[in-house]
């Protein structure tokens, strides 16, 4: 009997795709035992399924050589290199040009385990933990994202993107933001020193609970 794949599974086509730029068996010695599909496999059900590394199911390969690939494609960023890939090739298809001209930056508070190297609380949450700043294009594909403190401000995550992406991103013309990152000095000097002009998306004052902004819901949804 045939064992049905998981949801995560990658299909064929996309195997295609991402295996030209899985990382090479080092030269010499035996041969490459593991299949970097099912090590692929694997790094995916983790992420779709949020269990921890230990528990991964046992039709995967050992939960310690997953590991070890995704922490080495890690630093050696292949992960950064896929998604600029698959965002390129997706722009395309939507018949826009691989470079985005419009984005929109936000950032999100969550709880960490007490290993976390940096936390931080969120007074405006009242999460402790770190928070995620990221830089979406006007589809909710990623551009940038930095991990940081739940306890830096809004200015102070922004800065980090800015800081570090603003030489790549200089394509964009403009990026919204929600009215926590606002305040005309703050937009005035993030354009000055960055490039990067900043427009405020506000909601109505009558307004109450959730609502989708326009320009700015595609980040949200790419935080859900």
């Amino acid at each position: 009997m045939t064992r049905q794949g998981y949801r995560s599974y990658l299909s064929h086509t996309q195997w295609q795709l991402l295996s030209p730029h899985t990382l090479g068996a080092k030269p010499g010695g035996r041969p490459r035992a593991l299949s970097m599909r099912a090590v692929c496999n694997g790094i995916f059900y983790l992420l779709r399924n949020g269990c921890q590394w230990r528990d991964l199911p046992h039709d995967f390969p050992k939960w310690q050589s997953v590991y070890s690939y995704f922490r080495t494609w890690s630093k050696d960023g292949i992960w950064q290199r896929l998604n600029d890939l698959l965002r390129v090739r997706l722009r395309q298809a939507a018949g826009r040009h691989e470079k985005p001209s419009a984005g929109s930056i936000d950032s999100q508070s969550v709880k960490t385990a007490g290993a976390a190297q940096e936390k931080g609380f969120d007074e405006g949450k009242k999460v402790k933990g770190r928070k995620r700043t990221i830089l979406v294009d006007t589809m909710g594909l990623l551009l940038d994202v930095c991990v940081h403190s739940a306890g830096r401000s809004e200015h102070q995550g922004l800065i980090l993107p800015a800081l570090f992406g603003a030489t790549v991103w200089n394509c964009l013309q403009i990026i919204w933001v929600d009215s926590t990152f606002g305040g005309k000095d703050f937009l005035a000097k993030v354009q000055h020193r960055y490039g990067w002009k900043l427009e405020v998306v506000k909601r109505s004052d009558d307004q109450q609970g959730f609502v989708l902004l326009p320009k700015r819901w595609m980040v949200e949804r790419t935080f859900s």
